[in-house]
């Protein structure tokens, strides 16, 4: 049944106009973004602040540390608090929830499949390059990338499209042959930006800001098939020529 779905995927790979797939790391690869927002809710309940899901779904995608999760709580206790400090205690306590975390449904899938198709694969993530390439190596997934794209290579991170420029000109591709998977509204824009054709893959914290603007929205990686994601980014090329 393997070899059968292999050969298939060899087979279709001549009719493709896609070359790559770009991929969105945190709350798309992993989950990291369930333990990001508990180990911030942890702190705000112990000072008695509650933040709505819209609004903290808004401060994902540009920043592994955003600052307006400090200031929300700045502005509610009306005093600056030791970010640096609070940032090295928060972290410590995310990394102990993250341990319970493995790849999200469907990523091997699509790399497996990718691989077997030929295309080329990437990650652009707003994220630092320690804290991206050491999950990915956690996860057994660093060597399948062929091009690691994080905020330490670029002067602005998502909605800015400059990681997916700067991926794209890596991968030596156009905009027009590759797909970009993203978790958040940030990310989606970001790629939209740079002309790439957007999957949306909200997760449980990211499902509540808005995803009009990407070019599909799916529940789960797991939902589709690599062959929908191409038949579905290929369609939309050819009505737009």
């Amino acid at each position: 049944m393997e070899f059968a779905r292999r050969a298939q995927l060899e087979v279709r790979c001549i009719f493709t106009v896609i070359r790559a797939l770009v991929l969105d790391f945190d709350g798309l690869i992993l989950d990291t973004e369930t333990p990001f927002r508990q180990s911030w809710q942890e702190i705000y309940s112990a000072h008695s602040l509650t933040v709505a899901p819209a609004v903290w779904a808004g401060l994902l995608g540009s920043s592994a540390d955003p600052p307006a999760a400090y200031e929300l709580l700045e502005r509610h206790i009306g005093r600056a608090v030791d970010r640096e400090a609070m940032r090295a205690q928060r972290i410590q306590r995310e990394l102990v929830l993250l341990k319970r975390e493995r790849a999200l449904p469907g990523v091997e899938r699509l790399i497996d499949d990718a691989s077997v198709r030929g295309l080329r694969l990437a990650v652009a993530s707003s994220s630092e390059r320690t804290w991206v390439r050491g999950h990915l190596a956690h996860l057994g997934l660093i060597d399948r990338f062929e091009v690691i794209v994080c905020a330490d290579d670029v002067s602005a991170t998502k909605p800015s499209p400059e990681l997916y420029l700067s991926t794209l000109e890596a991968l030596d591709v156009r905009s027009s042959e590759a797909i970009a998977f993203e978790d958040s509204a940030h990310g989606i824009r970001a790629a939209k930006l740079a002309g790439i054709f957007c999957i949306a893959v909200p997760n449980a914290v990211t499902r509540h800001s808005p995803m009009s603007d990407a070019d599909l929205v799916v529940s789960s990686l797991a939902e589709r098939a690599l062959d929908d994601y191409i038949a579905a980014a290929e369609a939309q090329r050819a009505d737009a020529t």
